[in-house]
């Protein structure tokens, strides 16, 4: 299997877990848990789990060097804790519908980052791909039926804490890169969970003790366990994976299949239907994922005339 095709299959399948957590979320907070509070459980568990690959599988491969070093703990700060903060905070004060929309900035934030950062260029096809994606997913969220936020809670609050999340998730796939490229992934996952856990134990500790978990039933315990092993670990890990081989932009883009992700669950649910509409929606995410991950055409530089 080509290489790109691995990418674009690792990136559906990050789309594919984040889509289902919009949902599997709002079932545990903030009644069995608070958001702080599955945060630390998330980031604890990612921390220990790739500390101890990383010793197995790359036990000499070390961060090193003053500016890697702080590279390391921006991404820690930003794509782990303060990532991972907001968007549970706003998860719990907003709607799932909300809060997949205001997700949709991050490949735009993504985009101006590598402007920015990297010096990629920023074309006609990739500004109309991100027009495209982004009409699409905003049609697919709008057009769902349900609450703008739940009832007596801060709905407008929980909408700034999702815009502040996307917008360091975005900036977090660009500084992460350079990382990914010159240390083993695990390497790198260990250290960014590692500053990310400092940043989460201090906030969750008091509603991490706060639960009477024997009373957690069955589809609690395995919301949970899908958060921290496959929301937290295995997402993380496939998307770092996928920054060797793939732009910070196309990571960004596959944000946008989340809300088509969302609806094709509720239909094999029983929860929606599968209308024109919004198979036309579909295909304008699509087409603008295609048209972001296509990398801009090397200029051509004229020859100069040989001097006689």
């Amino acid at each position: 299997m080509k290489n790109s095709v691995k990418v674009h299959a690792a990136l559906f399948l990050v789309a594919l877990i984040y889509a289902g957590n919009y949902s599997i979320s709002k079932d545990v907070m903030p009644h069995y848990m608070g958001p702080f509070g599955l945060v630390l459980l998330r980031i604890v568990g990612a921390a220990l789990f790739f500390g101890i690959i990383s010793r197995i599988v790359a036990p000499q491969d070390r961060i090193t060097g003053r500016a890697d070093n702080l590279r390391a703990l921006t991404c820690g700060v930003l794509g782990i804790g303060l990532n991972q903060l907001l968007f549970f905070s706003g998860l719990n004060l907003t709607s799932p519908i909300n809060a997949s929309l205001i997700q949709t900035v991050a490949p735009i934030v993504t985009v101006l980052a590598s402007v920015v950062l990297l010096g990629e260029k920023l074309t006609l096809p990739r500004l109309l791909g991100i027009a495209l994606a982004g009409t699409g997913a905003a049609l697919i969220i709008l057009g769902r039926s349900g609450p703008s936020a739940v009832p007596g809670q801060d709905g407008t609050l929980g909408n700034v804490y999702i815009l502040l999340n996307a917008t360091a998730f975005g900036a977090y796939l660009v500084i992460v890169m350079p990382l990914m490229r010159k240390y083993h992934p695990f390497t790198v996952l260990a250290r960014i969970f590692l500053v990310g856990a400092v940043l989460a134990v201090p906030a969750g500790w008091q509603q991490v003790q706060e639960p009477d978990y024997a009373s957690f039933p069955t589809s609690i315990w395995a919301a949970i366990a899908y958060m921290v092993i496959c929301l937290t670990i295995l997402a993380y890990l496939l998307n770092n994976w996928a920054l060797k081989y793939a732009s910070p932009a196309l990571l960004g883009a596959y944000i946008y299949l989340q809300p088509a992700l969302a609806v094709l669950i509720a239909v094999s649910l029983g929860k929606d239907t599968f209308t024109t509409a919004k198979a036309l929606q579909a295909l304008l995410i699509f087409g603008g994922v295609f048209l972001v991950s296509r990398k801009p055409k090397p200029v051509a530089v004229p020859l100069e005339p040989i001097q006689d």
